[in-house]
Order: C-alpha cells, then sequence, then structure tokens
C-alpha cells in the first residue's frame, strides 16, 4: 500500500542536476559546457534578444505602418477604499492629498476610485473616474464623492470645434454683407 512515506516520483522524470566546474572528468569539465573564449563563455556576458553585433537589427530594418493609439492612452492612478482609511473623517481627499501621502506616484491623467474593502468613516472625496460600486460605499460611509470636469478634447469631431453649418456669428454677416464689384474694364480691339 502507498504511503505518503513511501511516495516517489515516477521512474525517469528526475534527472541529476548539471553540475558545472567540479573538474575534467565531470563530463562538463574544462569550460563547463561554454565552448572556447568569447562574449558567451565570460560571467555575466550575454547578448541582448535581437541584437545583431552592431548591423541594424531587423526590427529597425522593417518599415513602420499604420496607426498606434498607445500614444494617447489615458493611465489613472488607482485607489482603493481601504487606502482612504487613514485620512481623518471629514478631510478632503484628492490628488494632491494622495501624493503627500505616497499612494499616487508619478506621472498620471488623473484619479479612479475603485471599491475594494470598506471605508469607516465619511469623506469629501474629489476624483475623475469612480466605480459604482465604491460610489455606494462612499455614501453608505456618509461621505460624498465630486467628479472633477474634464477638458473637452478639441479637434475632428469634438464638442468645441464648429462645424461648417454652425458658423461664427461675425462670420455670417461678413457673408451677408453685399459684396461691390468693380465694373470689369472693356478690352480694347486691336487694328488689324
Amino acid at each position: 500500500m502507498i504511503r505518503l512515506h513511501s511516495l516517489k516520483p515516477r521512474p525517469g522524470s528526475r534527472h541529476r542536476v548539471k553540475r558545472l566546474g567540479i573538474g575534467e572528468s565531470s563530463g562538463h569539465g574544462k569550460t563547463s559546457g561554454k565552448g572556447n573564449k568569447g562574449q558567451k563563455a565570460r560571467s555575466g556576458g550575454s547578448i541582448r534578444l535581437g541584437f545583431e553585433g552592431g548591423q541594424m537589427p531587423l526590427i529597425r530594418r522593417l518599415p513602420k505602418r499604420g496607426f498606434n493609439n498607445a500614444a494617447f492612452k489615458k493611465v489613472y492612478a488607482i485607489v482603493n477604499l481601504d487606502d482612504l482609511n487613514e485620512f481623518k473623517a471629514g478631510s478632503t481627499v484628492n490628488e494632491e492629498t494622495l501624493r503627500e501621502s505616497k499612494h499616487v506616484r508619478g506621472n498620471v491623467a488623473g484619479l479612479k476610485v475603485l471599491g475594494r474593502g470598506e471605508l469607516k468613516h465619511g469623506l469629501i472625496i474629489e476624483a475623475d473616474r469612480v466605480s459604482q460600486a465604491a460610489r455606494e460605499k462612499i455614501e453608505k460611509a456618509g461621505g460624498t464623492i465630486t467628479l472633477r470636469k474634464r477638458e473637452p478634447a478639441i479637434g475632428r469631431g469634438s464638442a468645441e470645434a464648429p462645424r461648417a453649418s454652425e458658423e461664427a456669428p461675425a462670420a455670417k454677416a461678413i457673408k451677408a454683407s453685399p459684396k461691390t464689384k468693380k465694373p470689369a474694364a472693356k478690352k480694347k480691339k486691336s487694328a488689324k
């Protein structure tokens, strides 16, 4: 009968460790399987992935096509409710106070509050985004949350950019004013 003290791995499933640097008779002797000299034979001598010896690497030789939206991605600082319990009841919590308490670091587009944990007392929270669960827990604890107004992006299709049909009133007034045209000068006929 198999018991815990008599369990053994299946034969052949475990291999002996390749012990390096223990003499020539070990089977891995002298150079320990690293060959003769060169950068890859040295300790710490490794070549990064894609390196081609100084030749222009393949990733840089290939043309780059298409659009990537990664440059326009907004990264928000994430704060959970259990992180906010260290603040006193009734105090205002915003990005500045969270930076002072080392909860938010680095360059972020704004603050997002998530609902992990429980809020023990009421706080006045100013954030850019909040999850539904976090909002419910904050209001249940007697706190309030206000969302900061986001600046609209000005560009094609944005609300701020005037459309062709909605021109400025000054532009309409200019178009409505009658244009005075000078009479065209008559061309003289040349004598033949």
